[in-house]
């Protein structure tokens, strides 16, 4: 399966409880943190729901 690489570039501060939870959810628990992850449905969901903090490489 196809590995995406996803980088957390917008602080979480102030943003809804959900939308950290996610965050979380996905490994990013800092600022510039990098994770790698399988291209599964789910992820991808996770990751269009906090597009605007993160950045894929």
């Amino acid at each position: 399966m196809k590995k995406i690489k996803i980088k957390q570039v917008k602080s979480r501060i102030g943003r809804p409880k959900d939308q950290r939870r996610t965050l979380d959810a996905l490994g990013l628990r800092k600022m510039n943190a990098v994770v790698e992850h399988n291209a599964t449905p789910q992820i991808l969901g996770m990751v269009k729901k906090v597009s605007h903090l993160i950045t894929i490489l």
